[in-house]
This record gives C-alpha cells, structure tokens and sequence, in this order.
C-alpha cells in the first residue's frame, strides 16, 4: 500500500508541535494559575536545593524558595523568552539569597545538620542501604563544609559547581569581575578540601552534594 504523501495527511497530523513549556508560559502571563503551577512543579526540587546548599537549614531554604516563587508569578507578565524559564527563576532566586539577611544567620547553624522530610522536596534517604547512608553522611560533611563559607563565596561555588555556570554568567548574576568569581571558588575549594580532608592533589572539583 503506498504511503500517503504529507499533504494528503489530517492537517491535525502535520500541525507543529507546540512546545508545552512554552504554552504554559503564555498562559501564566494570561493569569492562568494553574498554567503557573505547572511551571513551578517542573523547577521546585531544583529551586528548592540550590536554596537548602545556600542555606544549609530546610526551613529558611522552604522560605527562600517560596519568596523566589511569589517573585516569579508577581513578575511572569515581563518575561520575554530571552533566556529559559529556568535561568529566569534562578536569576530571582539569586537575587532573594543577596537580598535577605536570613542566609547570613543561618551561618551559625551549620554544626547541627539535620536532613528532615521537607514536603516533596526533601531527599529521599533510606538508612537500610549502606550506599544511601554512605551518601547521607556525605551530604551532611559537605553541607557543614559549606556553612564555613562566606555567604559570596558559598554563593559563586554554588553558581558554578552546583548548576554549571560559566565565572562570567556568574559575574553578571552576582555584579563582580570574572576575577573576583574564580579567586571566590579557589578560596572555597580549599576551604571545602579542608574541611573535608580531601587530599590537595585531588581534582578541583568538589561535590556539593551527594546523590540521593
């Protein structure tokens, strides 16, 4: 049987796929809440730990995370599609950790870690596997290593370690030379290394979290 050529095809068959992010935006900007939510659903877990790194105490990131949230959907009517979605929120969220003095108390905090369930964006941890508790403990040595940094240099090692930014995307979110971003991650390595007794040979990269 010969196939059917494209122009005898239903035009529901050939109509282009609309991006489903994309129609979701247009319908937040149209005050579409629930258009909004759906957005917030695909971004939260990831909003929410680059916060819980920052903050290194759950309830000021749930905070932080939320205030990124009202931000967004308070300004969803200005985003123009120059960068993605996701760059867009992140730029708010960076802005809420320079913004609010929270994070620079919660410093003190970070002798007494505790990883409790936090909603569903809480790590998921079962302690019957040696692996998960290996990764448990990790992620605790490393979220105290953290809370030795200054609010900046804990910041920028975030920006580049956490989510892969670029020192110069770093330096235009942050409002510092290149310089200054890469002497901050330097300084926050060898203090992580430190911290974490990670041989000073090792890689420069040091996770900041583990897996889990």
């Amino acid at each position: 049987m010969r196939a059917k050529r494209g122009s005898d095809l239903p035009s529901e068959a050939i109509r282009p796929v609309t991006n489903i992010e994309d129609e979701l935006i247009k319908r937040a900007q149209a005050a579409d809440t629930e258009a909004f939510c759906q957005l917030a659903a695909r971004y939260q877990r990831r909003i929410y730990s680059l916060a819980l790194h920052y903050c290194h105490n759950p309830q000021d990131a749930e905070d932080l995370s939320q205030e990124a949230w009202l931000k967004a959907y308070q300004a969803i009517g200005g985003f123009r599609s120059e960068s993605g979605f996701y760059t867009w929120i992140r730029r708010i969220t960076i802005n809420c950790f320079l913004n609010d003095k929270r994070a620079e108390s919660s410093r003190g905090h970070g002798s007494d870690i505790n990883i409790p369930v936090v909603g569903d964006n809480a790590p998921a941890i079962a302690i019957g596997s040696e692996t998960t508790l290996h990764n448990r403990i990790l992620f605790e040595r490393v979220m105290r290593a953290l809370s030795q940094l200054t609010p900046q240099q804990k910041l920028i090692f975030l920006l580049k370690h956490h989510e892969g930014m670029t020192y110069e995307e770093i330096a235009k979110e942050i409002g510092c030379s290149t310089g200054t971003a890469k002497k901050s991650v330097s300084r926050a390595v060898a203090k992580l290394r430190q911290q974490l007794d990670v041989d000073a040979r090792a890689s420069e990269y040091v996770p900041c979290a583990a897996e889990y």
